[in-house]
């Protein structure tokens, strides 16, 4: 167990490095940040940084030498490079977990081994390969890179009928490794944010209800509209994917709940995560305190929230806004410090809670 004044390694220098060097730094701990921007927002809270690529050897080396763990704020980044530093400082969470998220083809298998649902998916390795695919799956679906895509980018909504769309998916896949995901029919999208310590234990927070525009979050509200059945079983394959992957920190998974209120996962991030935003307004412990307690080998904060709530993401020019949301009751403003506002580049996020109903 970490003890005040330890050193807390981040990978990466965004906005969630940012409120993890916050979140240590209210528990205690020193925080160096390693990002390969010189204005990296994260930077302003850390007590030393890094300017270096994130596969650096004599940087991560340094890190290494100075830190008594690392972690990371985004999973792309190189599993090799952590797999180097691991026999000198312990790395939450883990590069099982980082290198299952990294690969589409990966996270899907790894899921339906456990007999966890997802969308029916095939591997695409070349263009002739998506042509095979799209006639088992009805003509329709979205072809996705199996690697380094968020946020909507690196992906591509394919129908048979539609030929430009069928021309850009085979351009993609003949460049790299795809994998064609077949449209379901689901009634609305989930997340669950879910904490596993160094001893085993695991605890969740409530779930929340995601819209996302473009590819991109929008809005989580919580609590969701889904039943005390569906919330279990999310829970439950949350669980189960912690301890399967010997996980330790915070994690989110994506769901599609059907009209059945039976569970799809779409995907899981091995870190903190933007639809667990709203655990900073709506809760005692958020996931950013709970993630840091996790990797520190501190006992895991209580989950519960106070109040019910509404998490809205400030993408791009929504910082126009900004004037009209500090003149709003009951709400938490979070800048993420960038300093260039840029369309689909996410700027901070605004929590609106209410009285907690149940």
């Amino acid at each position: 167990m970490l003890k005040t004044g330890d050193r807390i390694g981040i990978v990466g220098g965004g906005q969630l490095g940012r409120m993890l060097a916050i979140a240590a730094g209210r528990l205690g701990f020193k925080t160096i940040v390693l990002d390969p921007q010189e204005n990296a927002p994260a930077f302003e809270f850390a007590d030393r940084s890094f300017i270096a690529a994130y596969d650096d050897p004599k940087a991560l080396k340094e890190l290494a030498d100075l830190c008594d763990v690392i972690t990371y704020e985004f999973e792309n980044v190189p599993v090799t490079a952590f797999d180097a530093l691991s026999g000198s400082v312990e790395v939450h969470p883990n590069t099982t977990a980082l290198a299952t998220s990294q690969d589409r083809v990966t996270e899907k298998t790894f899921f339906n081994t456990l007999d966890i649902q997802t969308a029916p998916w095939f591997d695409i390795t070349s263009p002739e390969a998506l042509e095979t695919a799209l006639a088992e799956c009805g003509g329709k679906g979205i072809i996705k890179t199996r690697r380094f895509g968020y946020d909507g980018k690196g992906q591509i909504r394919v129908n048979s009928n539609h030929h430009e769309s069928i021309s850009e998916a085979k351009e993609l896949c003949a460049e790299t490794p795809c994998i064609l995901e077949g449209f379901i029919e689901f009634t609305r999208e989930i997340s669950i944010i879910a904490a596993r310590s160094r001893s085993g234990e695991v605890k969740t927070f409530d779930i929340a209800e995601n819209v996302h525009r473009d590819g991109i979050l929008h809005t989580s509200t919580v609590p969701a509209s889904i039943t005390d059945e569906t919330r279990s079983k999310a829970m439950k394959i949350a669980e189960k994917t912690l301890s399967e992957l010997e996980y330790v920190g915070v994690m989110g998974i994506e769901f599609f709940v059907n009209a059945s209120g039976d569970l799809m996962v779409n995907e899981f991030a091995p870190r903190v995560h933007n639809s667990g935003h709203w655990t900073e307004a709506a809760c005692t412990i958020s996931q950013f305190e709970q993630h840091v307690r996790a990797v520190a080998g501190l006992p895991l904060g209580a989950t519960r929230r106070h109040s019910n709530c509404r998490m809205e993401n400030l993408i791009g020019h929504d910082m126009d806004k900004v004037p009209e949301i500090l003149q709003m009751d009951d709400t938490m403003l979070h800048l993420y410090g960038k300093a260039e506002t840029r369309d689909g580049r996410k700027m901070g996020h605004f929590t609106q809670i209410t009285p907690k109903s149940a």
